[in-house]
């Protein structure tokens, strides 16, 4: 056994198939956010000593700043005393919250008011897509009489669908009028309204990436005939 396998073998994964980790900035001891681990993202942040996390809502390996450039270089890996929880002490290199703040840990419970200000506009970084899904995310639990995604969120799934089901129609008719101005804006209707649906699930739009990007270099009645019936 290799020394990196022992390591991971202080794990007690028993308990769990995801190690809860705490990150930490290492000048400062601020706590940026929060994430979880797997054997193989242990095992790759051990090796490379540069932070790399399971994304639960992505359902795969992601290696901490691979779209913004925002890397995470571990100083210092510890264990708690029941073996299931990890802190790692980071050297941050731009912020660590896709908002743009240094820190994920921002919003004042009580008030829901910000107690940071953004420091990096981070939507060219994520994309505009990623950028929308997050700040949908966000709105999940803010007042419903000051946010429309609030308010879809408030009034349920058969709301959700419905509004899915309008813009798609609403795209169609633009579609069929022959009407480019018109389908772009539908397109976008459909699509920000896709994306609370799939906010509602926690399902990120990376899935879909990843699930077209399977696609690619398979015939359509390739893929068709590798569904399940």
């Amino acid at each position: 056994m290799n020394r990196t396998e022992e390591i991971i073998n202080r794990i007690d994964w028993q308990k769990q198939d995801l190690l809860p980790v705490i990150v930490q900035d290492t000048i400062t001891n601020e706590v940026l956010m929060m994430a979880y681990m797997n054997k193989e993202a242990l095992r790759l942040s051990l090796e490379t000593k540069t932070a790399h996390y399971f994304s639960r809502s992505k359902q795969r390996i992601w290696k901490k700043g691979e779209s913004s450039g925002h890397i995470q270089e571990i100083e210092e890996f510890l264990l708690d005393c029941d073996n299931d929880t990890l802190l790692i002490k980071v050297k941050q290199h731009g912020v660590a919250c896709h908002t743009g703040r240094k820190s994920c840990f921002f919003t004042k419970l009580e008030s829901g008011e910000s107690a940071s200000e953004i420091e990096v506009d981070t939507t060219a970084a994520y994309g505009v897509i990623d950028t929308l899904y997050h700040t949908i995310q966000e709105r999940k639990n803010t007042d419903p009489s000051s946010s429309w995604t609030a308010k879809l969120f408030s009034k349920g799934e058969n709301t959700i669908l419905k509004k899915v089901i309008e813009e798609a129609g609403e795209f169609t008719f633009a579609y069929k009028d022959d009407d480019e101005g018109e389908m772009i804006y539908e397109a976008a209707d459909l699509t920000y309204h896709m994306l609370v649906a799939l906010a509602s699930k926690n399902i990120s739009p990376d899935r879909i990436k990843q699930e077209l990007a399977r696609r690619f270099g398979m015939s359509g009645i390739e893929e068709k005939n590798s569904r399940k019936d």
